[in-house]
């Protein structure tokens, strides 16, 4: 369970107080104060603070007060432009606080994102829970043949439940043995922040992550992409889906110009002005490498 009924109590007692305010309100955003999103079997990402929204992105980027006599379309269009020619700063203008519970060694593939701010449960001070990540038997895949980093084919039959019988049953008996190493019940033992040594990276911690806008776009451009690992992708996803909500012309900006579109170096550009013309390229003539030729036929086809 990603939450406990008093946990999940917790939370509707605070949505069900709210207070006025003078700053600035996203209504898309203020829907997901608080509440806990699922992502994959114990974890969840959660809103727990935000500051500005789509006019404080254009407030900034104007030196403006208020709401300004501008209409909505122009706010769009000089946010499109600031996305399309890089403008980062009016972006950082926004922030937003998330607690998110997640595997261990999803954390340490996040916090490689250190543009932000970030208070980590401590298991010196206090014992984690017995939950672990266990993936599901679709996300269960071999090493792929032709990438580094990557998955190959899922996992079938046998194969696939000795690997689920393996993770399953060495994260128990780490967590056992964790157990019986505290000290606790009278027992000397040893201390917590050495007994942690003995867990497996699939347990869950719990942070506090807290960043500008500028900044988690460039997190969910590369963790929110197709070829990102699919469990630091999902987390990904859920926060996009609030980002969505939370700045509506930022994030579609965001989506056309960085996740939809591409980057060309001066070789790709020259390839595809001959091609224009009708002549005929590859990549012994292209003066491109095989590696950056690849990718070039994969934007182009």
């Amino acid at each position: 369970m990603p939450l406990t009924p008093e946990q999940t109590a917790e939370i509707e007692a605070a949505r069900s107080l709210p207070r006025p305010t003078l700053r600035a309100v996203s209504e898309g955003m203020e829907a997901h104060l608080y509440r806990a999103h699922p992502v994959l079997d114990h974890g969840f990402i959660r809103v727990i603070d935000y500051m500005g929204d789509d006019s404080a992105i254009v407030q900034a980027a104007r030196v403006s007060y208020g709401a300004g006599t501008k209409h909505v379309q122009n706010d769009e269009g000089l946010i499109r432009y600031l996305m399309r020619h890089w403008h980062s700063t009016p972006f950082e203008m926004c922030e937003i606080k998330l607690h998110v519970k997640l595997p261990v060694f999803v954390a340490r593939q996040w916090i490689r994102h250190r543009t932000a701010n970030v208070n980590e449960y401590s298991a010196r001070y206090s014992i984690l829970d017995r939950e672990f990540y266990i993936p599901d038997p679709d996300q269960l895949a071999a090493q792929s043949i032709v990438n580094n980093q990557g998955r190959g084919e899922v996992l079938q039959g046998e194969e696939a439940a000795r690997v689920l019988d393996l993770l399953k049953s060495d994260a128990n008996r780490a967590y056992d043995h964790y157990e019986a190493m505290l000290s606790q019940d009278g027992q000397q033992g040893l201390a917590r922040e050495l007994a942690r040594m003995n867990l497996p990276a699939n347990i869950y911690t719990q942070w506090y992550w807290k960043v500008d806008l500028h900044n988690l776009f460039h997190f969910l451009r590369l963790r929110a992409d197709p070829h990102a690992q699919y469990e630091i992708r999902v987390y990904a996803e859920a926060i996009a889906a609030c980002v969505k909500d939370w700045v509506p012309l930022a994030y579609a900006a965001f989506e056309d110009y960085r996740m939809g579109g591409v980057t060309l170096s001066s070789k790709a550009i020259a390839v595809v002005k001959r091609m224009l013309t009708g002549e005929t390229v590859t990549q012994e003539t292209s003066g491109m490498s095989k590696g950056e030729w690849r990718e070039f036929e994969g934007i182009w086809g």
